[in-house]
């Protein structure tokens, strides 16, 4: 038996399509092709600040959990040092988007937070593309399904699940869906039908009436 990782890789595609999809709404929002009332630019700006807590917490269970699980576990097969400073990275750029986005809220002007969301969907996809690459095959050769079930538990416990949930649904091709709907069993149905329709509601109000339809 190997780890699954499919729930990673969606968490992975979530994040930088979400990214990138709020850069571009940020840029059109700039160049004035989109306009944004008080509620509209509320619900953006509260999305930025969601998405990023969920970008810190997902690259700090990775330095704090997942990186032992692979020192441990591969030793000298694997060097993490360059994936540890892309995190270290992240965290001021991220809490320079949350600024943006609440001065976005309050002004409207959308200029500051469509470069720095440029930015920062530009590192994610650098980063995860180089992470999956390197550290997906060693995960799956020398890492147990016993160490990898605790990894993802740890990162389970500080996510949003109303908000996670719905979102790997959105990102995850129907047979990634139902590989998921096998592993989680009945409970996940039950989640994703309770918080689909929150979930859709925020996503028509932030990119428009065709998102997440």
């Amino acid at each position: 038996m190997t780890p699954e990782l499919l729930g990673f890789q969606l968490t992975h595609r979530a994040m930088r399509g979400d990214t990138r999809r709020l850069a571009t709404l940020a840029t059109e929002l700039s160049e004035g092709r989109q306009s944004a009332d008080q509620a509209r630019a509320a619900a953006i700006a509260g999305f930025v600040t969601t998405l990023n807590q969920g970008i810190h917490h997902h690259h700090t269970m990775e330095d704090e959990v997942l990186w032992p699980v692979i020192e441990r576990s591969a030793g000298a097969e694997v060097d993490l040092r360059d994936l540890s400073d892309d995190h270290a990275d992240l965290d001021p750029l991220l809490e320079e988007i949350n600024g943006q986005a609440a001065a976005f809220a309050s002004t409207g002007d959308a200029s500051a937070l469509a470069k720095s969301l440029t930015r920062l969907a530009d590192m994610l996809d650098e980063h995860i593309g180089e992470e999956e690459q390197l550290l997906f095959p060693i995960i799956e050769k020398y890492v147990s399904v016993a160490d990898w079930q605790r990894v993802e538990t740890a990162v389970r416990k500080g996510g949003n699940v109303r908000i996670d949930l719905p979102r790997i649904e959105q990102y995850a091709r129907p047979d990634e869906l139902a590989r998921l709907r096998k592993l989680a069993g009945p409970p996940l149905t039950v989640m994703l039908f309770l918080f689909r329709r929150g979930h859709r509601r925020r996503q028509r109000l932030i990119f428009g009436p065709l998102a997440a339809s």
